[in-house]
């Protein structure tokens, strides 16, 4: 933590009317993780906040009216905490911070017992809340708009990208042949999106969220914790009380796939645009090998035929 990032969350407090009397100079201030943005706890008139300062470059992909209003669904969905205040200009954001919950990682995800199980649940709440989420989550037409994103930059890609993508043109096909009914769903359920006790999982994070194929949620999340076939098993037997349908685990495992494609680029925008935060090259180059891996097993063309089939 640099006094930089300090002096920043600072200014923020310092402009912003909901902490009006507050001395932005002494309030306690503790930064938090992120690996985007910047996040700050606030502690205040006796509560906690969260503030939100977005990072650099994250206004060229990111739609923070469409953020804003569904982390304010997801709060009434009941499985995020309360939005306090948003501003789409300055992409600013401040909301309640949940004391007593552990911020998962992978370690934590695949050593804490129930807990696959507890971000499913956590995940069938919102899917099924009835809330409308903005913005369209599409796959496809996403990795279309980072390609064209990346032309206007420097970087390379990693060997055999092109290919790969002609590859999941039949994936395409398996996942159009049985469209999906639409949910409002996160999209980016990076481990460190989800607060835990032990008893109850919170999501947090709506930058990417849209409305989508819920199993997206699913895989995604596999993929992040780096869950095994146990894992797997019982995140998705506890979406699905009576057990997955082979098509409904084909596209758990496709889209296990198909997000390590699409954040592959994502990796290579915040490479391109110089993100301090980790190696975003290393990044980028993991998440395509892994992809490569997963489509070139030889159960993989089994999942897509289940998924063809419906």
């Amino acid at each position: 933590m640099s006094n930089d990032d300090i002096a920043d969350a600072r200014a923020a407090i310092a402009c912003l009317e909901m902490f009006s009397g507050i001395d932005a100079a002494t309030v306690p201030v503790t930064r938090l993780g992120g690996l985007t943005n910047l996040v700050y706890r606030v502690d205040t008139g006796g509560e906690a906040l969260c503030l939100r300062l977005p990072g650099k470059g994250t206004e060229e992909y990111i739609d923070r009216a469409v953020e804003a209003h569904n982390a304010r669904a997801a709060a009434t969905a009941g499985v995020s905490p309360e939005v306090l205040y948003t501003n789409a200009g300055t992409g600013i954001m401040v909301s309640r911070f949940l004391d007593g919950f552990a911020t998962m990682s992978p370690e934590l995800f695949v050593s804490t017992s129930g807990s696959p199980g507890r971000a499913a649940r956590a995940f069938h709440a919102l899917h099924s809340s009835g809330v409308s989420f903005e913005f369209r989550f599409e796959l496809f037409a996403m990795i279309d708009e980072y390609l064209a994103l990346l032309a206007t930059k420097t970087v390379d890609f990693p060997d055999g990208y092109s290919d790969v993508l002609e590859e999941a043109k039949g994936v395409r096909e398996a996942l159009d042949a049985h469209p999906a009914a639409l949910a409002p769903c996160h999209c980016d359920p990076l481990c460190e999106n989800f607060l835990d006790d032990g008893s109850r999982m919170w999501i947090i994070d709506w930058e990417y969220s849209g409305m989508n194929d819920p199993l997206w949620d699913l895989g995604d999340l596999s993929v992040e914790a780096g869950f095994t076939a146990t894992h797997d098993e019982e995140m998705m037997n506890a979406y699905f009380p009576d057990g997955p349908s082979d098509a409904q685990m084909g596209r758990m495992v496709i889209y296990k796939a198909m997000c390590d494609l699409l954040w592959t680029l994502w990796g290579l925008i915040q490479h391109a645009n110089d993100n301090p935060v980790e190696d975003f090259w290393a990044y980028a180059t993991g998440r395509f090998d892994r992809c490569r891996k997963l489509m070139a097993d030889p159960t993989f063309s089994g999942h897509v035929d289940a998924v063809r089939r419906g």
